[in-house]
């Protein structure tokens, strides 16, 4: 099962080697470009147990390293998640493996804790979480405001991992409620330890005792669970960069504050808080005052009128570490009602001696990052307990290796894991062949609208968008690779890659470098020596999928554009081949359709100018008149070989209920 990989010997693409936890982003995103949108669902579940809380608020690290922003923009990966989340159908997890007979408990139900148990129920064993608030979900559920994630969505989530057996039990303290020899005697063979960050820092100036300075996660959660809100008259001070800081800011906003004033030690570039997030809470109006440091919050009667800060001299110091300095003589006063500290978290974990798992000299949990293992026989930890602050994909990250880990301590086994290897990026000269293809932006709600609601902000690609979007990804290494025993380095896939991979190397031997094959599949059809095989799904089966087609004696074969699909309005394709691109046709494959009885064949594409790839339809083109020239020459002239464009509306003698639904599409999106 993919999700228990180790990884080791591991090639990956760089979005899905970025990827914290590894997605087949390559794959979900090549469903969606054929608007396979279960399949697209099937395939994030296969690794991810919080596919709704991931397509809404995932850091989307991966966005970083996709090829294609290299070339021009990366894809929106996390954005076409939501594509597939909405459109693919109910969440249904991956099948489990036979039951172990070994049992878990998992301290806490934050990404990182449900993660882990996730995947060791999926791997047989019996899990039980035991969350001490009365909801699960951790941070997720307490502390990311509505605005980014409605808690329906973590809801949902939360409901498929239950649906593979999982228990969960709330209201359940380690410590107070549950002991950990207390959970061995039960009969639990391992436990988890997932215990979040749940407090929030405090700041230690003059003023800080007053009334109206609050802490950050408190504040959040009452928002989110209790409805609060703050009178319109206010303005609201929050001290910090980071991105729970923002969500402070944004949620006070719309809480009903007057004005929202930000106060950061770091300059703007250096924030710690993702540059998105920033430029939202721009756009909403809330004033950013960088590398300004809190000294004093002056009250009057109690209560906080002004907030005096002093200029930074620098934030870390020449080793890289934390270590503000400050001109003490330059201040200025920032004036407000309200003060927020949002300026970090830290975990609740002093208690853990009495259960046998020990501290560091700082009071932080001691375990080994390799093992994930703790000082106590059968206690291991994950999430932000042990690493910090840090994005939700991040903790899941943790609580995947954390049950890798059990489940080889509960077969006896020494724990490895490694970390894979990822594809290089493109080659210059590769990279210049690459046809640009504008992103798309994802639709937000008007600034003047958002600011007075928690709806969510983004509104996500529609399903046609989506599609849009998903067929820029570049498919990296899922192109072709060479048959060296068949391959008579005849040099045919150098002279017409568009792109220039193939090369030929020593010794007249053929390199396609698979590595930086932009799977446009034009070589394929082209050698001679049938000596180049296709990894992309799709292809490799035609002829299979061919002789399905026309089972019963069908005299009509239909060849499409997979990526093209949206443009056939829904319309039922069974009895059709869909292939991703026509670029892939082999001429083969339309005599095969002659052979098997069709007298009309129909190769139905896209204008060039809209194909992410190069040239392709010219090489379509080209085989479908040699195809027609070898029919004439054997006698069968007869057969109709016709390409067709339901982009530009060239429906030529396609069927008709073919052509009634592409019209009834086009019109849909020339109305939008």
């Amino acid at each position: 099962m993919s999700m228990v990989l180790t990884n080791q010997n591991t090639v990956m693409p760089p979005c899905q080697a970025t990827c914290p936890i590894h997605q087949d982003i390559r794959g979900y995103l090549a469903a969606i470009a054929t608007g396979d949108f279960r399949r697209s669902l099937a395939l994030v579940m296969e690794t991810n147990p919080l596919p709704s809380i991931c397509a809404t608020i995932c850091s989307h690290p991966c966005e970083n390293e996709c090829r294609r922003g290299h070339a021009d923009k990366p894809l929106s990966i996390r954005a076409l998640k939501r594509v597939a989340i909405e459109n693919g159908g109910p969440l249904v997890p991956p099948a489990g493996a036979a039951a172990t007979g070994q049992s878990v408990a998992v301290i806490g139900s934050g990404p990182a804790g449900l993660t882990a148990a996730h995947d060791l129920a999926v791997m047989g064993h019996r899990v039980t979480v035991f969350e001490k608030e009365d909801a699960p979900g951790g941070a997720v559920m307490n502390y990311i405001p509505l605005y980014r994630l409605p808690r329906d969505l973590a809801s949902r989530d939360i409901a498929s991992i239950q649906a593979l057996g999982v228990d969960i039990q709330t209201g359940k303290a380690l410590g107070k409620d549950l002991t950990i020899d207390g959970l061995k005697q039960q009969g639990y063979q391992a436990v988890v330890l997932g215990l979040g960050l749940p407090l929030s820092r405090g700041l230690n100036i003059p003023g800080a005792d007053s009334e109206d300075v609050l802490l950050t996660l408190p504040f959040l959660k009452a928002i989110n669970h209790e409805g609060y809100r703050l009178p319109a008259d206010r303005t609201v001070i929050v001290i910090g960069g980071g991105n729970v800081a923002i969500d402070t800011a944004r949620s006070a906003l719309r809480a009903g504050a007057k004005a929202i004033k930000m106060v950061c030690l770091e300059s703007h570039d250096e924030m710690p808080a993702y540059p998105w997030e920033i430029e939202e809470a721009a756009e909403e109006g809330i004033e950013m005052n960088c590398s300004w440091g809190p000294k004093q919050i002056i009250a009057q009667n109690g209560r906080v009128s002004v907030l005096e800060c002093k200029a930074v001299k620098s934030v870390f110091d020449d080793q890289g570490r934390f270590n503000p300095t400050f001109h003490e003589d330059r201040c200025t006063l920032i004036g407000g009602d309200i003060v927020i500290l949002a300026i970090g978290q830290a975990s609740d974990v002093s208690w853990l001696p009495q259960q046998g798992v020990s501290l560091n000299e700082r009071g932080q949990l001691t375990y080994d990052p390799n093992t994930m293992a703790t000082e106590k026989e059968g206690v291991f930890a994950c999430g932000e307990v042990v690493t910090g602050p840090g994005s939700a994909v991040r903790s899941m990250s943790q609580g995947r290796k954390a049950a890798l880990a059990v489940d080889a301590y509960l077969r006896g086994e020494q724990f490895a894991f490694e970390e894979p290897a990822s594809l290089p990026q493109l080659d210059e000269g590769v990279k210049s062949h690459v046809k640009t293809v504008d992103r798309n932006a994802v639709p937000a709600i008007e600034v003047d609208r958002r600011i007075g609601c928690f709806d969510l902000v983004d509104l996500g690609y529609t399903a046609d968008t989506g599609i849009k979007e998903a067929r820029r990804c570049l498919n990296c290494g899922n192109g072709a690779q060479l048959i060296e025993d068949k391959c008579v380095a005849c040099l045919t896939c150098v002279r017409v890659c568009p792109y220039g991979v193939p090369v030929a190397g020593e010794a007249g031997k053929i390199d396609i470098r698979v590595d930086q094959c932009q799977a446009c599949g034009i070589c394929v059809g082209e050698c001679p020596a049938n000596a180049i095989s296709f990894r992309m799904a799709g292809v490799e089966d035609i002829p299979k999928r061919l002789e399905a087609a026309l089972a019963g004696g069908k005299k009509e074969a239909v060849f499409f554009c997979a990526y093209n699909s949206h443009y056939l309005g829904g319309a039922d394709t069974t009895g059709m081949v869909g292939i991703p691109c026509l670029g892939k046709i082999d001429v083969q494959h339309i005599l095969k359709a002659a052979a098997l009885g069709a007298e009309r064949v129909f190769l139905v594409g896209c204008s060039d100018d809209d194909c992410p790839y190069q040239k392709t339809m010219v090489w379509a083109q080209r085989r479908a008149d040699t195809a027609r020239n070898i029919l004439r020459e054997a006698g069968l002239g007869h057969v109709l070989v016709e390409m067709l464009d339901l982009e530009t509306q060239q429906f030529g003698s396609l069927p008709q209920h073919l052509v009634q639904a592409a019209q009834q599409a086009v019109q849909s999106e020339e109305k939008k």
